[in-house]
């Protein structure tokens, strides 16, 4: 068992993961982090318990992205011939924002430090953002002569417009959590300080809620990023069908009635 990302649940369900090589800057390029990472989102959507995730990192970095040493040829991010890096891509990094996508509980990136490259991709993977006062985003891979292999021409535009994420993409600078606030790439700023105090605040306030409907909720909102609207209609009317079957909804509906507070079970 690797020690790689930590995984901890508490008693209202709240799961925090943490990219734990602190030492390094938490890069995710390293297969031993990558499959440490896709066995722990395997683990949140298995566990009973969970009803929403913060993912952050150990010491003063959220995540470096890539490590650049192993960028040289026969690197794990450089597998010395065209044909061999596309296939180390494929079953290595892109991995990640595939499980992501599938993955229904809820992530809240606590953006510590910097999020650079892979890191900032990374963070749009996630579901919301809020970032510490000494948070930077980069989404840097231009300045190495390289693209965003792990999917982040995807994910940037679509948190913040595709403006802002061509010059960030172009440019490869970094912007503040004053400037990532602005252009809603995170929803709030926070002192690094209470960082994974608000996290957890907003966590609960996602958690007191029924978790299939949370979870037919996320599902909903990342299919509305792909498909048109009457397919979204489809789906949306399919879901409200299974919401309205659950005994949450019966107990909300009898709560708000009888004015009182709902006791969620996840059935």
């Amino acid at each position: 068992m690797t020690d790689a990302v930590l995984y901890d649940c508490d008693d209202d369900g709240i799961v925090l993961l943490t990219l734990n090589r602190p030492e390094l800057r938490n890069p995710i390029s390293d297969m031993q982090v990558i499959d440490a990472l896709l066995a722990s989102l395997e683990r949140l959507e298995a566990d009973s318990r969970a009803r929403v995730a913060i993912l952050t990192g150990a010491g003063k970095s959220f995540s470096s992205g890539g490590n650049i040493k192993e960028m040289r040829p026969g690197g794990a991010l450089n597998a010395g011939t065209a044909a061999a890096t596309r296939l180390a891509y494929k079953r290595g990094i892109q991995r990640l924002p595939l499980a992501f996508s599938r993955l229904e509980v809820p992530v809240i990136a606590a953006v510590n430090g910097a999020a650079v490259g892979a890191g900032c991709d990374l963070t749009c993977m996630c579901d919301l953002r809020i970032a510490g006062q000494s948070a930077r985003f980069a989404e840097s891979f231009v300045k190495l002569g390289l693209i965003a292999g792990d999917g982040g021409s995807w994910l940037l535009p679509r948190v913040i417009g595709w403006t802002k994420a061509a010059e960030m993409a172009l440019t490869g600078d970094a912007i503040d959590a004053d400037e990532a606030l602005a252009c809603g790439l995170v929803s709030r700023v926070v002192p690094d300080a209470t960082l994974l105090e608000e996290a957890r605040s907003l966590a609960r306030r996602i958690a007191v809620n029924p978790p299939h409907a949370v979870r037919m909720t996320k599902r909903l909102l990342w299919e509305g990023r792909r498909v048109d609207l009457a397919s979204l209609l489809e789906m949306a009317s399919a879901m409200q069908a299974a919401a309205h079957a659950t005994e949450d909804h019966e107990e909300a509906v009898a709560a708000f009635l009888e004015k009182r507070s709902p006791k969620f079970k996840g059935s």
